[in-house]
């Protein structure tokens, strides 16, 4: 999805700066064909009845665990225990936090760079949150090695080529997650990491492979790994990036267990897919926590795929969007709870768990917290997976997609109280200049808006998407309180899904393609997936005959003027073209009975001319709840556009991608944001009280730790990502003076 996201977003900067008369022909265009789109072949397949769904209640509630079913906190971890970052994440927890108070409220201001580090060996998004152990830094490079560095003065320790493609896939070494290993008698210390196809063990003292794990040091990974894992006993939990779950021996590498993160038929789960469940569904790229005192390891996965189309997988299609609990030694499942029912959305469960202790009717209650791109936050008994607070369900919108079936209910959660606004309505849009609000409204001016609004083909769906609410960087939880800090990011998209079941244009290019670009593809683009306001073209002969297109072109239509000038030749060539007769499809009406086969218009950020978000701000914030009452005690805009704080805006946030971490001096620092800057937050009260430049920006989330005696605050600045910008190489840390 990255690459695919990138290129998008360049096609449509690309647009943006395309001003004036362009702009008015594209939009014109649209409102040519507007109109036309409503008349879609295929009426006769299923769809939705929409009397049928709106005679159902508006409301559902999943009740809230009674006091008698709510697990009673353990004690586990110790508070003061929690010094250490010996996992990323902070530990098993995944909470992100330091009981270190060396670093507070009153002195952070004194802050300084106490050294920086670079890897030397190119430039690259590093999104590993680095682990210390006993005064040591691990950390892997853009080269796709491991370091250790000496975490008191940046001195590099040692470094290990891990011998994997340097460039492109998934082939990079831990790349969301890094564990240390005490070992235990005459094993020594280890690192476990995945390595895409493999996961991976080294020495920790030396960075030598561990040649009696695996094969030399590594093992195949059945679906590959980017999150990272987590220790019970013996066992090594860790996440498939495609699919599952597995557990293999910490010592041997041998695997014990697979846990199928999407059901086989005949097993519970199995009739929520009306066809076999695709490879990539369910898949855990976010990442996990362990509650070692239970033995139960809790995961967070993905959306069914392929995203945006759901016609060929009906039903809730479990284990999706769920938070699913399974037993550490054995991976047998032990429940599971879902948020978003047949997700067309790709709006996965994007972030870690968080395993925290609230009160709740009066007791301290041990809880599992999961945020999603809905901006909700999941509240769950970790023992029976239970809800704290009633969950409501709201009645959704029926499908207008040939094929396509929505779920009847879809979540509209009051507690935890949301940290994104939901849905995006035509008021959000922006109106930071006229140009802006003018283009914005014309972008958008054919699109669909509301709450989980279903897709209809060939028009834009408005919506905060892949991008939106929490991402993967998740969560952090101030232990003692119950409180959690998530960075937020409040990023519209604009999607459009369409028939594409066209082949191929032919090579070379026919006269019809020829006169197609020449006439149409400044609007519809070369590729004919649409830009901007125009729709895309691909699988138009099942919207549209030869009469109505030529109707078209002979009239016009509102300020659209008549096609130019073409002679029957031409015009036939390129009717042709259009409906993929200049390559050998049947001239037959396709089969109005066939399930259809859809495609999407790519990854697509609504973005004013100046490339800012296309709604008003807040663009990026971070919230803080209390988990015991399930309020919002906060919500404060994450980063700034300098350009224009200087004339005049209040502080509006930017996109981010980096994720708080928290300590008990009272202090949230958060990177990640598009000024290159890292930031420290007074706990209680969201105010900022420092920051400082990066070379790039921060990349993930920051690591606390002590070192010769001093609280430090880590973090990899290495730009790119999801955000963009210019790609680094340094990690700087900051201390108080000596």
């Amino acid at each position: 999805m990255d690459d695919n996201a990138g290129r998008c977003h360049d096609v449509v900067r690309m647009l943006m700066l395309w001003k004036g008369t362009m702009l008015r022909v594209c939009y014109n265009a649209a409102l040519l064909l507007a109109g036309l789109v409503a008349g879609l072949a295929g009426a006769e397949l299923a769809h939705d009845d929409p009397a049928q769904r709106a005679a159902l209640p508006e409301f559902r509630t999943i009740p809230a665990a009674t006091p008698d079913e709510l697990t009673s906190a353990n004690g586990w971890p110790a508070t003061d225990a929690l010094r250490g970052w010996s996992r990323s994440l902070g530990g098993p927890t995944s909470d992100r936090y330091s009981a270190l108070t060396q670093i507070t409220r009153a002195n952070v201001t004194h802050l300084q760079v106490a050294w920086t580090w670079k890897a030397g060996d190119g430039g690259g998004d590093m999104q590993c949150n680095p682990i210390v152990v006993d005064g040591v830094l691990y950390t892997p490079t853009p080269g796709r090695s491991l370091a250790a560095i000496d975490a008191a003065t940046g001195k590099e320790l040692w470094r290990t080529d891990l011998g994997l493609a340097k460039v492109g896939g998934y082939e990079v070494p831990a790349r969301r997650g890094l564990l240390y290993w005490p070992g235990e008698g005459a094993v020594a210390p280890r690192l476990y990491f995945p390595g895409g196809r493999r996961l991976m063990a080294l020495d920790a003292k030396t960075g030598m492979r561990v040649e009696s794990f695996g094969d030399h040091g590594s093992v195949v990974m059945p679906a590959g790994s980017t999150a990272g894992g987590a220790v019970y006993q013996h066992v090594l939990v860790i996440p498939g990036f495609d699919r599952d779950v597995y557990g293999f021996d910490l010592i041997s590498g041998t695997l014990l267990w697979t846990f199928n993160t999407t059901p086989k038929a005949g097993s519970p789960g199995g009739d929520t897919w009306t066809t076999n469940p695709p490879y990539n569904a369910a898949n855990c790229w976010g990442g996990m926590a362990l509650d070692e005192s239970r033995g139960i390891a809790y995961i967070a996965t993905g959306s069914p795929k392929p995203n945006f189309d759901g016609t060929d997988h009906l039903g809730d299609n479990l284990y999706c969007n769920c938070v699913v609990a399974i037993k550490a030694d054995t991976g047998a499942y032990l429940w599971h709870f879902q948020e978003i029912r047949h997700d067309i959305w790709d709006l996965d469960m994007p972030a870690p768990p968080n395993l925290v202790t609230v009160m709740h009717d009066g007791k301290r209650v041990d809880a599992v917290a999961a945020v999603s791109k809905l901006g909700n936050t999941l509240l769950l008994d970790r023992v029976t997976g239970k809800p704290l607070f009633p969950v409501r369900m709201r009645r959704a919108p029926v499908s207008r997609l040939p094929g396509e079936q929505t779920s009847p209910y879809q979540p509209d959660i009051e507690l935890p109280e949301p940290f994104l606004r939901i849905p995006i309505r035509r008021e959000d849009l922006t109106d930071r200049t006229p140009a802006a609000k003018l283009f914005i409204e014309q972008l958008t001016s054919r699109a669909n808006f509301g709450w989980f609004e279903p897709f209809e083909e060939s028009k834009p769906t408005v919506f905060s998407g892949t991008h939106g609410g929490a991402e993967w960087t998740g969560a952090a939880v101030d232990v003692p309180t119950g409180r959690l800090y998530v960075s937020v990011n409040h990023q519209p998209h604009i999607i459009t899904v369409f028939r594409d079941d066209d082949p191929p244009p032919a090579k070379p290019a026919s006269a019809g393609e020829q006169l197609f670009l020449q006439f149409c593809a400044a609007c519809h683009g070369p590729d004919r997936t649409g830009l901007g306001v125009a729709p895309p073209l691909r699988g138009l002969r099942h919207r549209l005959d030869d009469a109505a297109v030529r109707a078209l072109w002979k009239t016009g239509r509102n300020l659209m003027p008549p096609a130019p000038p073409m002679t029957p030749e031409q015009s036939q060539a390129l009717l042709d073209f259009l409906m993929a007769r200049d390559r050998g499809t049947a001239t037959a009406k396709p089969d109005p009975q066939a399930l259809p086969r859809y495609s999407f218009s790519g990854y697509r950020r609504l973005l004013d001319p100046d490339g800012y978000p296309g709604i008003k701000p807040p663009w990026g914030t971070l919230a803080c709840i209390d988990l015991s009452s399930g309020h919002k005690l906060w919500q404060v805009p994450l980063g700034e556009y300098p350009e224009l704080t200087k004339v005049g805006m209040p502080k509006t946030g930017t996109e981010n991608f980096g994720g708080p971490s928290v300590t008990a001096g009272g202090l949230v620092f958060c990177s990640g944001t598009k000024d290159n800057r890292i930031r420290a937050f007074d706990s209680d009260t969201g105010t900022e009280l420092w920051s400082a430049d990066l070379p790039f920006h921060g990349s993930t989330m920051p690591t606390i730790y002590e070192a010769g005696g001093r609280e430090f605050v880590v973090i990899p600045a290495t730009g790119g990502g999801k955000i963009g910008g210019p790609i680094g190489d340094v990690w700087v840390a900051f201390a108080l003076p000596q």
